[in-house]
């Protein structure tokens, strides 16, 4: 079984972390790998992915001729791959070395058409992990998060409603039938702060096929956060938007939700009462901070799923 790796980038000014994760795909444990490489509408890349891929017959180069976003850019690169699988992986981000063997074991053993593994965090800010950010959303940072997976358990292997983006595959064929991403996501309506391109998919793969993503855990990607990300700011700007694309998705693709509002519901039974008595058990500042940012980040999320309900209805 061949896997097809796509990998994009659309700036000079990331393409070192490019040739990192491009060297955590062809370092790897499983063979059978082709690596597509997309450079989305910058020459200076395309050259550059040309004369250090080149003589590599496990790698392909490609290019758009405009910058036309990552989505569009995960299409053409799967258009352009001959695996039977196509797996997806971010140009900030490093696969383990095991990563494509073990999806490849989730295909076989499960006879699944789709498979992805765990985000993990890889902390670029000197500092390391902010304070101000609980397990439980992570998934503002690009990283699996405390409750997600099978009955919100993410050590546990199981099939998902989806993967994160940097960590998904699809049988090749699926994936075509499918139409690729629905590149209108990011932009429907004119309107960019509109995401969820790989919940969307899933939520088509669902319909058509009646089959859900299988998620193995030990199927790692790293997923580096730049100091930018860390800050209290960024965090509850991204908090909002992403509340916003909730509602944007809720009204546009109302197949893709679902977890959202589970997750919700157990943060505030769960998570949350949980955080309190660790608190009142062993108090802390950072203890402390977590805690309120669970509920400044729930309300973020909330004031722009509102603003979505007055602008989508």
């Amino acid at each position: 079984m061949q896997v097809s790796v796509v990998l994009c980038t659309h700036t000079v000014d990331r393409y070192d972390y490019l040739t990192d994760a491009a060297g955590s795909v062809l370092s790897g444990t499983y063979e059978e790998v082709e690596l597509v490489c997309v450079s989305d509408g910058n020459d200076a890349v395309y050259e550059r992915m040309r004369t250090d891929y080149g003589d590599d017959d496990r790698v392909v180069t490609t290019r758009l001729d405009e910058n036309s976003g990552l989505l569009t850019a995960r299409n053409h690169g799967a258009d352009v791959a001959t695996g039977d699988v196509v797996a997806f992986l971010d140009d900030d981000a490093l696969a383990c070395e095991r990563w494509l063997e073990l999806l490849v074991d989730g295909y076989r053993a499960h006879d699944a058409i789709a498979v992805g593994g765990r985000m993990t965090p890889r902390w670029e800010a000197p500092d390391g992990e902010p304070a101000v950010l609980p397990a439980e959303f992570y998934w503002l940072v690009g990283v699996t998060h405390r409750g997600f997976g099978p009955d919100g358990n993410p050590d546990a292997a199981g099939w998902v409603r989806n993967t994160m983006g940097s960590n998904i595959s699809f049988r090749a064929e699926v994936f075509d039938e499918l139409g690729g991403f629905d590149t209108d996501i990011g932009g429907r309506k004119g309107d960019n702060h509109l995401q969820g391109g790989e919940s969307e998919l899933c939520a088509r793969m669902r319909a058509v096929y009646d089959e859900r993503v299988y998620y193995l855990p030990e199927a790692t990607v790293e997923h580096r956060i730049f100091d930018y990300r860390t800050e209290p700011d960024w965090l509850l700007k991204r908090a909002f938007w992403q509340g916003y694309s909730k509602r944007g998705m809720e009204r546009f693709v109302p197949e893709s939700t679902g977890d959202e509002d589970e997750f919700l519901g157990r943060l505030l039974a769960e998570f949350a009462p949980d955080r309190l008595r660790g608190l009142a058990r062993e108090p802390s500042t950072a203890a402390a901070l977590q805690f309120l940012f669970l509920f400044l980040f729930t309300g973020a999320v909330g004031a722009g799923y509102g603003y979505g309900i007055l602008k989508w209805g």
